[in-house]
């Protein structure tokens, strides 16, 4: 039997980020993947590439996930990109239908396509269905300032600070990213789990984020505790894997690169 890990998140139509890292993120880690979409995000090259942002219908989503996890044997999940309130809704009552040994959260909070209210709206959701549900949490610089309610993270105590404000809301375990965001020449992340701070490091390659670099490494973890690994375990292969997805990164025509491999 292959060792099984689920996604629910948006679709990336460039193939960069989203469902479609995720999936490669599983294959190349030993992994079967299914997946459920919560929405479509394609950026549009007419007007500077931003976020053209289309959600899945609840119905059609709730009926995904009824089909995935009727196919399959599924207890370790990653919730990427929800979107909308309403998709929140529908992944958190579908959540509740069973029981799961990890649930890994991506809390992407803001999508450029949305209105700022209907943002908020979607944030304060995320906070209150999705988060209690999560045995790892994974923020960038900017999800842990507005999930910890810091004025700013600049150090790596305040990563470590900003962790254990975010373990308030529920998470079992908070890992938040310094990535390019951090001061200094190392991309640094803290894993907080409940009692201790764990700092993970590696070199920064470049000052410029890459496209799906979180959503890879929430992957990455979401894989390695499919496969059996403690959480701090997963969390060091995350780290891994995603530096060299940056290192051997994609250039494209459009105006960001996203996450690749050699070989």
């Amino acid at each position: 039997m292959p060792t099984l890990a689920y996604v629910i998140a948006g679709s990336e139509a460039t193939g960069g980020a989203g469902l479609q890292a995720d999936l490669k993120t599983f294959e190349r880690l030993g992994v079967y993947g299914v997946g459920t979409i919560t929405c479509i995000v394609s950026f549009d090259p007419k007007a500077d590439w931003g976020h053209r942002f289309v959600p899945v219908d609840g119905g059609v989503i709730a009926d995904q996930i009824e089909a995935a996890t009727a196919a399959h044997a599924l207890d370790v999940v990653k919730i990427g990109m929800l979107g909308t309130p309403n998709t929140v809704a529908v992944v958190a009552d579908s959540l509740g239908k069973q029981s799961w040994r990890h649930v890994v959260v991506d809390p992407v909070l803001i999508c450029k396509g949305q209105e700022p209210g209907a943002a908020l709206d979607t944030d304060n959701a995320l906070r209150a269905d999705i988060l209690p549900r999560a045995t790892v949490v994974t923020p960038n610089l900017f999800e842990a300032q507005t999930l910890s309610g810091m004025d700013s993270i600049t150090t790596v105590d305040d990563l470590a600070e900003a962790a254990r404000r975010i373990a308030d809301l529920g998470p079992q375990y908070v890992v938040v990213k310094g990535g390019a965001g951090l001061p200094g020449d190392e991309a640094v992340d803290v894993l907080w789990d409940g009692s201790d701070v764990h700092v993970f490091r590696a070199p920064k390659v470049g000052e410029e984020r890459v496209s799906g670099a979180g959503c890879i490494f929430a992957a990455a973890i979401t894989a390695e505790l499919a496969k059996g690994s403690s959480v701090y375990d997963a969390v060091r292969v995350a780290k891994d894997f995603a530096h060299a997805g940056i290192v051997g990164r994609v250039t494209t025509a459009a105006p960001f690169t996203a996450v690749g491999w050699q070989g």
